[in-house]
């Protein structure tokens, strides 16, 4: 019961907008000073703890893809991709939506940073997409949701969090991730042509005079792929580690935004700084539920969800859907980074109690999180597009278009827990 109320402590102080890190760090504190049989004594090991995760190889990639997406975000490849890819679909029904999922799903692939994603497609795509009279409730539908592609495409710092949390291979986990990434993206496309279709005035075609070559768009698309393949490419075929093609992947964008012209040292500069403030933010969190996972442990905690799980309900399935529903809501009120790191150590050891796979349970993990992540009224993306559209959508026009883009992320999460295969086809 003590194991319990620290649980229900933590959240209670998370939804209250204290600093994660604080909560993990201040909860683990005061439970093991009141509680007589642990004591101070117990952190003795965390020392050894925090450098075993300061060491760890494969967490080093987290700073670094965040490196290589900053600064393809300041590189402003992105906004040539889109605009390119725009121009190129104008012309057919819901094209211009198309064109944004398109890039969503490319942005993701070369950077994994959803809210930079989300920001930069409101800030260039909505404009267009209004402007060309689409619908103000799908243009925003499909810019959140596109923008969050980067939760469950690789390289996503989600499924980096994941294989360390559950000692499974980053390598596996991005290979196991890509047909749900692409299932998920043709659920997209599929959705807004029949929608498109059924009323064309939410998302007419345009008429324009402007010769868009194939050329032109290739030259936009090329650079942005061509690290994508590079860096995915380098880990799949077991060339390198995740963490040092994330080191390439830095190198590249670099070269890239050289030859963008955009490479300065303002940008340089910005990338960095924000890259040790994310990454700070990231590793302070996990410190702290380093420490909160010690108390939580030895007060019996993960042995009373076990028990639980094992013996109370004593179906897998039941856990997969109890444990799925649990990350569902508890990702509207707090984000992906604590969800990873203080309910996912407690559902492990019933994972592996039950046989479940840990690929297979990891991906699912990162399916339900980008939709949480979509969620009113706390979707962290709603903020980010709401934020960063300003005046050109309210904020029930945003929820009104992102519901449809929601059922198809829990469609997509449901033929993935009917259909395994599709995260081990590669493996």
């Amino acid at each position: 019961m003590i194991a319990l109320w620290m649980f229900t402590s933590a959240l209670a102080l998370l939804l209250l907008g204290i600093p994660v890190a604080f909560v993990f760090g201040g909860v683990a504190l005061i439970f093991a000073l009141f509680t007589p049989e642990l004591g101070l004594d117990i952190f003795q090991l965390l020392g050894f703890r925090i450098y075993g995760i300061m060491s760890n190889t494969t967490l080093m990639a987290v700073p670094l893809f965040i490196a290589m997406g900053l600064v393809l975000e300041k590189s402003q490849m992105a906004e040539k991709l889109l605009i390119s890819m725009s121009s190129l679909f104008r012309s057919v029904r819901g094209g211009l939506a198309v064109s944004v999922v398109l890039v969503g799903a490319m942005l993701a692939a070369s950077t994994g940073i959803v809210s930079a994603s989300v920001v930069m497609m409101s800030v260039i795509a909505m404009p267009l997409m209004i402007n060309a009279g689409y619908s103000k409730s799908l243009a925003s539908g499909t810019v959140a949701a596109s923008g969050t592609l980067g939760q469950i495409i690789p390289p996503s710092i989600i499924l980096i969090i994941l294989g360390d949390v559950m000692s499974v291979s980053v390598g596996d986990l991005f290979l196991g991730a890509v047909l749900p990434g692409v299932l998920l993206v043709g659920l997209y496309i599929v959705y807004i042509l029949i929608f498109s279709y059924l009323k064309p005035e939410v998302a007419p075609a345009i008429k324009s005079d402007e010769n868009v070559t194939f050329m032109g768009t290739l030259g936009a698309i090329l650079p942005p792929l061509i690290l994508m393949i590079a860096v995915l490419g380098s880990i799949f075929a077991g060339i390198a580690s995740p963490t040092e093609s994330a080191a390439f992947g830095v190198f590249g964008a670099i070269i890239l935004s050289a030859f963008n012209r955009s490479l300065n040292r303002e940008m340089l500069s910005y990338a960095m700084m924000k890259t040790v403030t994310l990454s700070g933010m990231i590793f302070m969190i996990l410190i702290g539920a380093t420490a909160f996972s010690l108390v939580f442990n030895e007060l019996g905690g993960t042995d009373l969800v076990l028990d639980f799980f094992s013996e109370d309900i004593g179906n897998v399935w039941v856990f997969i859907g109890v444990s799925m529903l649990a990350i569902f809501i508890l990702g509207f009120f707090i984000d992906f980074i604590e969800i990873s790191f203080i309910i996912v150590p407690i559902l492990v050891p019933v994972m592996e109690a039950f046989g479940i796979d840990p690929i297979w349970f990891a991906v699912l993990i990162a399916l339900n999180l980008q939709a949480s992540f979509l969620t009113p009224p706390f979707g962290l993306a709603l903020f980010f597009l709401k934020g960063s559209s300003a005046n050109l959508v309210t904020t029930l026009e945003i929820y009104r278009g992102i519901i449809p883009f929601i059922l198809l992320q829990l469609l997509g999460l449901g033929l993935v827990i009917l259909f395994p295969d599709l995260v081990f086809a590669f493996l």
